[in-house]
């Protein structure tokens, strides 16, 4: 799997999925769609951000690396 997001998009895709993540973890859950989809959306910009790997990047031939040695296979 090639890398293809650079550090900045990793950074704010940590920092947003965070932030549902506290959303899902301290907010009452008012309505379960929100409550839940939270969580999920979180989970899944965490997961791209730690990877430096967003499947849609790949289909539509996006990437935001900073350098060609941020595109290593790692």
């Amino acid at each position: 799997m090639q890398k293809n997001m650079g550090s900045v998009d990793r950074g704010i895709r940590g920092l947003v999925g965070v932030l549902l993540l506290c959303i899902f973890l301290f907010a009452p859950p008012a309505t379960p769609l929100l409550y839940w989809g939270s969580m999920i959306v979180g989970l899944g910009l965490i997961a791209t951000a730690v990877f430096a790997w967003c499947p849609p990047y790949t289909l539509f031939g996006i990437n935001t690396c900073d350098t060609k040695g941020d595109a290593k296979e790692g």
